[in-house]
């Protein structure tokens, strides 16, 4: 991934705002209420999670799981995939 996508993309992964959770949560059709809106931006914030690397993708979703639950988190990683594949970037996620 080149260094401007990859600075783009963490730049808005830690300034994502709960409203913009909930909007993409509505979008995509995945229950998270307000309140854990508000603690995964949060959380999201003070992380420094790199999405492009699987170790922190997993305890981005472990984190996740014990914000809301693994039903949730498994549609969210099911979500992930698809837009990377979607998107044509799945070789910067390996």
């Amino acid at each position: 991934m080149n260094g401007l996508t990859k600075h783009i993309m963490l730049s808005k992964l830690r300034k994502i705002s709960a409203k913009e959770i909930t909007e993409y949560a509505k979008k995509y059709h995945i229950s998270i209420t307000e309140d854990q809106a508000r603690l995964i931006s949060s959380h999201l914030k003070s992380s420094s999670y790199d999405p492009t690397n699987a170790e922190d993708r997993a305890q981005m979703l472990r984190k996740l799981a014990q914000i809301t639950d693994i039903k949730t988190a498994k549609a969210c990683q099911q979500l992930f995939y698809k837009l990377i594949k979607e998107f044509g970037v799945e070789d910067y996620f390996k």
